[in-house]
């Protein structure tokens, strides 16, 4: 697909900008990571991307050192025990995901598409499968994203992102762009220590 090609070369663009653009931005969180708690600045996590195929993503780090691994946030008994003081403002605020920028400038994911799911997330997985989602880039943000985020259910994530793999293109991601920054500025969408509040019927979801 020609779009596919143009959409790489955005990435390349719009990544390459933003890195220079937020640069001081990652130093004054860099500098409140360490000062809050012991451990690294970034946190590395093994995610499915374009054709199941995997890779590292990267986020600041927002949880304790000792928090257990592979484990996606809201399977956790009571999560707030575990993020950090820092970590509550950049996950409310989406901040941690800015290092995935660097993903996006790799190659290894795009700035719209499905959100990589963990390597484990076998159901995620499986239901992308049946929906044609798992052939197209994973993004920073994407069609599920903008119509519910933390609170949908596996399925009607995994259909939307199906919808987004039929409908790529230009205008789509645009639009996708566009409601990410206004429901990130709202605040829209994060829910730690559970999902799936919008079930497979309701139709509140968007089209």
């Amino acid at each position: 697909m020609v779009y596919l090609k143009i959409k790489r070369l955005i990435d390349i663009i719009l990544s390459s900008l933003g890195l220079i653009i937020l640069s001081p931005v990652f130093i004054i969180i860099i500098i409140a990571i360490k000062l809050d708690s012991k451990g690294p600045v970034l946190f590395k996590q093994k995610r499915v991307g374009i054709h199941k195929s995997h890779f590292h993503i990267l986020k600041f780090r927002t949880m304790r050192i000792d928090t257990p691994k592979d484990t996606p946030t809201h399977l956790l008994e009571n999560p707030d025990q575990w993020i950090t003081k820092v970590g509550k403002f950049l996950r409310k605020t989406s901040l941690d995901e800015l290092p995935q920028i660097i993903n996006i400038f790799k190659g290894e994911m795009s700035i719209i598409g499905p959100r990589p799911a963990l390597w484990n997330q076998y159901n995620l997985i499986a239901e992308r499968d049946k929906n044609g989602a798992n052939d197209v880039p994973v993004g920073l943000t994407g069609l599920a994203q903008i119509n519910g985020r933390d609170e949908l259910e596996i399925d009607v994530k995994a259909r939307l992102d199906g919808e987004y793999a039929k409908k790529i293109g230009f205008m789509m991601d645009v639009r996708c762009f566009c409601v990410t920054v206004i429901s990130v500025l709202r605040i829209e969408g994060v829910v730690e220590g559970g999902t799936g509040t919008i079930k497979a019927d309701k139709e509140s979801v968007k089209q």
